[in-house]
């Protein structure tokens, strides 16, 4: 179990904390024991949401980074999650530097903020260096089938990132990319959820369009979409290899693709991408 006898600090208990939280606590994952000897604390300023923690979940909870060391050696931890907002994850920083003791071990710590690279949370504790490895995972991960990246930093060690892309692995796919790589993922698979509900949107409204009850017309395409992607999967055939199998010479799937063309379907999803990977660098700053 990757997280026997390990103590972990998941700053930020919002939805994606609480999956990554949720899914490492599954039994299924292979993370942590059931015998409960690895010791989670989630660090969540609302009341209610610490409150939440404690009671589905078992773990420790409390309201900010000063109050981990009350009873619980914030200097034994031996991974920390910034699970918090961007905008968030400086004040976070700067409250961790100050609150680990001078010649005290460093965790190592693994950061899901977009848009924030390993050098910015690097410099955060220096001249004391921090070990840590960024992740771009997107929200499928709260239902065990996220599709994430990773990328260690300077200090971080090999064996670091093999534990860091193990513990997503546990929540769907998880690989090792350069961090010159991660703005290509947050356009592809970070924003890639909401093209694909947009695309359920379009397809739905069309289909009502031209009869069908809304819910029906909604599930038929979320199940497509789902089988589509199960089949290739299953089968290895590649999407063109997919596409070319539906198509009957001179048929209806052939005469949607071809109007979907002329409307410009290809060249506004690799605009889409290219926009999101721009937007992406003007983001990506340390303030």
């Amino acid at each position: 179990m990757m997280l026997d006898d390990k103590r972990v600090a998941i700053i930020g208990g919002g939805k994606m904390g609480e999956a990554l939280l949720a899914g490492w606590l599954d039994s299924d994952s292979r993370v942590a024991s059931p015998d409960g000897n690895v010791a989670f604390v989630v660090v969540e300023p609302n009341e209610v949401r610490r409150d939440h923690f404690k009671k589905t979940y078992g773990v420790g909870a409390v309201a900010s980074v000063a109050d981990i060391e009350t009873g619980l050696d914030y200097e034994a931890f031996d991974l920390v999650v910034l699970a918090v907002k961007p905008q968030m994850l400086g004040e976070v920083l700067d409250q961790l530097a100050s609150e680990i003791d001078e010649g005290a071990d460093m965790p190592l710590f693994v950061s899901i903020a977009a848009g924030k690279t390993t050098a910015c949370i690097e410099a955060a504790f220096a001249p004391r260096e921090a070990h840590v490895v960024r992740v771009m995972p997107n929200t499928p991960l709260m239902v065990g089938q996220g599709a994430s990246v990773i990328a260690a930093g300077a200090h971080a060690t090999p064996q670091e990132a093999n534990l860091v892309e193990a513990l997503f692995s546990a929540l769907g796919l998880a690989r090792q990319v350069d961090e010159a790589d991660i703005d290509a993922v947050c356009a592809l698979s970070g924003g890639g959820p909401a093209y694909l509900a947009a695309m359920v949107e379009a397809l739905r409204d069309a289909a009502v369009e031209e009869g069908l009850e809304p819910h029906l017309a909604e599930q038929l395409v979320i199940h497509t979409i789902a089988g589509t992607c199960a089949l290739m999967q299953k089968t290895g055939r590649t999407p063109e290899e997919t596409r070319i199998a539906v198509c009957s010479p001179g048929g209806t799937t052939l005469a949607a693709l071809a109007a979907m063309e002329e409307g410009g379907f290809t060249p506004s999803l690799q605009a889409g991408i290219h926009a999101a990977v721009h937007r992406a660098k003007e983001l990506a700053t340390c303030s």
